[in-house]
């Protein structure tokens, strides 16, 4: 079983388990022109008082030092970095959202047993979800959905196994993990060491990268 293969399965184990007044008063701005989320740039005139009024919202614009790079290993790691992160930032968050899903679903019922059932049924559900979108993805990208799905859950990945499986499986796939140095429980701080990529994160949010 090659590396890719063995996060492929890790991860499907995983988953199964300016508004700017113009004038001194306040302006009421109607809940249908208010900007949605995903708006951009919105420039729109409200009459008040027989004053016709210009206001606009403008998305936060976010400013870093610019990266240096002491050589092109360095350069390429960055722009990997950068790859991998557009690439598993939405299967992170569906994922976390799917165990949401299923935290709320099982806790409706009362017995192991009727637990069991709805989680094998859910499990297939998850497998035709994600399966063959996870077979597309670089070594690089299993490692970043691991890290990014520890950023979404507050937890790591071998908890997350443990929690939704048993210790002996989180057991195993620690195990497989550290053969391709590698480790699930490996926690994500975009404070220190994973700070560039919470910078990658939120330039691309911010649709700057």
């Amino acid at each position: 079983m090659n590396f890719r293969s063995i996060f492929i399965l890790c991860f499907l184990w995983l988953a199964c388990s300016s508004f700017l007044p113009i004038s001194k008063k306040p302006i009421n701005v109607p809940e249908d022109m208010k900007p949605q989320q995903g708006d951009k740039n919105i420039l729109m005139m409200q009459v008040i008082n027989g004053d016709t009024i210009l206001w606009s919202t403008i998305p936060e614009v976010y400013v870093y030092p610019k990266m240096k790079f002491k050589n092109k290993r360095q350069e390429k790691f960055y722009w990997r970095t950068v790859r991998d992160v557009k690439k598993t930032l939405p299967y992170a968050r569906m994922i976390a959202a799917d165990m949401r899903y299923a935290d709320q679903e099982m806790a409706k019922l009362s017995t192991r047993k009727e637990k069991k059932t709805w989680w094998r049924k859910f499990e297939k559900y998850l497998f035709k979800k994600y399966e063959d979108d996870f077979r597309g993805m670089y070594a690089s990208q299993g490692r970043m959905l691991m890290l990014l799905l520890a950023r979404e859950s507050n937890t790591t990945s071998y908890e997350l196994i443990r929690e939704y499986k048993n210790k002996a499986t989180a057991d195993f796939w620690q195990g497989i993990a550290k053969l391709f140095r590698n480790d699930l429980k490996e926690d994500y701080d975009g404070n220190d060491k994973d700070k560039i990529i919470e910078r990658v994160i939120t330039l691309v949010e911010a649709g700057q990268l």
